[in-house]
């Protein structure tokens, strides 16, 4: 019989390239990794692995191996969901993966009602960036993600992971008070605070800035939205704020509107064969009562 969370372990290898990496993401040693990996071949009785170089490679046995991984790591999933729903309590964990500003604007809410409602329901946090969420849901790491998709830019799509829309969230130029400023072609002589390169925010904002006719002056690049504000505040900085980073509270600098009024899309994704689970059924549920109370009137 062949141990599954040795299968686990070559399929993470076929995704993740390195016997290193996956130690990283799955809290091992590289050796314990090599080592498994060696007591499943054994079990398998055919070659799993090939040296190529300082690299290894599945063989066409290993290969067939973490194809029906993945459809026994899918029933199993399902199987627990199917046991689950059975229960008429919602009980069980959740890991939920997020981004800051929904991290600011809607989780403190959602999690003071599923404490209320669902009290044997346990949720484990992590912040991360979309695109490394989505990727670390669709690998097990998470069972349920909160993302986003900036207008023009597609989110990461994988296979067997669904897409269920929660809020279209308002995009502003913020500005210092009494600054004058009042739209995009106000800000040539602005310094700006943006999110790093290569996030989708930071293409999206300059790409907004440009089609206004200016080229922003980006002095101070950070991924942490608190300190965007802190920056726009002080009056030492010009930003392009979601309205999700206030929740409920009144913003504390001025919001003018962006061309066109853009919105980006807010969703969660979870693995197909989890979607019906009752613990993630109920969070999705509470989640959406929560982004409902903050939609503008």
């Amino acid at each position: 019989m062949l141990d599954v969370r040795r299968l686990r372990l070559l399929r993470e290898l076929k995704l993740r390239g390195t016997i290193a990496a996956v130690a990283n993401a799955l809290s091992y040693t590289p050796s314990a990794v090599s080592q498994q990996l060696a007591l499943l071949e054994e079990e398998a009785r055919v070659p799993l692995l090939v040296k190529a170089g300082r690299r290894v490679q599945l063989t066409p046995e290993a290969e067939l191996l973490v194809e029906h991984t993945v459809a026994l790591l899918e029933r199993l999933e399902l199987m627990e969901a199917e046991i689950h729903s059975s229960l008429t309590e919602v009980r069980g964990k959740v890991r939920l993966a997020v981004f800051q500003s929904a991290a600011l604007g809607i989780i403190p809410q959602a999690l003071s009602i599923i404490a209320e409602e669902h009290p044997q329901l346990r949720i484990e946090m992590t912040q991360r960036e979309p695109e490394s969420a989505l990727f670390e849901t669709w690998t097990r790491e998470f069972d349920l993600v909160i993302a986003e998709q900036y207008p023009g830019h597609a989110a990461p799509r994988h296979p067997d992971l669904d897409m269920l829309p929660l809020y279209a969230d308002e995009l502003s130029l913020a500005v210092p008070h009494e600054s004058g400023i009042m739209s995009l072609a106000d800000t040539t002589q602005s310094a700006w605070v943006m999110e790093p390169r290569g996030t989708a925010s930071r293409h999206w904002a300059e790409q907004q800035c440009r089609r206004a006719g200016i080229e922003p002056d980006v002095r101070y690049e950070t991924a942490d939205l608190q300190a965007h504000i802190r920056l726009v505040e002080s009056g030492h900085a010009t930003a392009i704020l979601p309205g999700l980073v206030w929740g409920s509270r009144t913003p504390t600098v001025a919001l003018r509107p962006m061309p066109g009024l853009p919105r980006r899309t807010v969703f969660t994704s979870v693995r197909d064969s989890s979607v019906s689970r009752p613990s993630i059924v109920a969070c999705r549920e509470v989640l959406e009562r929560v982004v409902l109370a903050l939609a503008p009137e």
